[in-house]
């Protein structure tokens, strides 16, 4: 285990997140970046779809952070009508960067410089261990479903 204070900066807003609200499972640096999730799941040695991709989406004029099972592509259209938005496009990386303070591939679902409205895939709550990323393509952490919706305050909703 990495000690807090030798993670990376975003690492260590991200691991004090998960302390605020009770959350134990530690911040893991991976030997190689895992910018996707068969890439991080491999690392792991789990499932993919036990990945919880944060994928940052521009609606309505606001970003929308997207918690998906690494086993999963989330349909933009159907879920801006199960929302009730206009619609929802991927972010640009600059987006995604002044949105989380994060870069794409390593976006976590907490440590951002304000909360992002979230939403969580329903099919995640199959696992009874997810892995998300930690802040960096080189970090992840484990929670369990519930302790990603009590992070997020995010609401579950069939994404794909």
């Amino acid at each position: 285990m990495t000690a807090p204070h030798e993670l990376p900066a975003r690492s260590r807003l991200v691991h004090d997140s998960l302390r605020a609200v009770g959350i134990s499972g530690d911040i893991v640096v991976l030997p190689d970046a895992a910018h996707t999730a068969p890439l991080a799941a491999a690392a792991l040695g789990i499932e993919v779809g036990a990945i919880a991709n944060s994928l940052v989406f521009w609606s309505d004029g606001e970003p929308l952070l997207v918690m998906t099972s690494g086993a999963h592509r989330v349909d933009t259209g159907a879920l801006a009508e199960r929302l009730g938005r206009e619609r929802i496009q991927r972010a640009t990386p600059e987006q995604v960067r002044d949105a989380t303070g994060q870069a794409i591939g390593g976006v976590a679902p907490t440590g951002h410089p304000s909360p992002l409205r979230t939403i969580i895939d329903e099919d995640l709550a199959a696992f009874d261990e997810i892995w998300a990323a930690g802040g960096t393509p080189h970090t992840v952490f484990p929670l369990t479903f519930d302790e990603l919706v009590r992070l997020t305050g995010g609401t579950i909703a069939k994404v794909d």
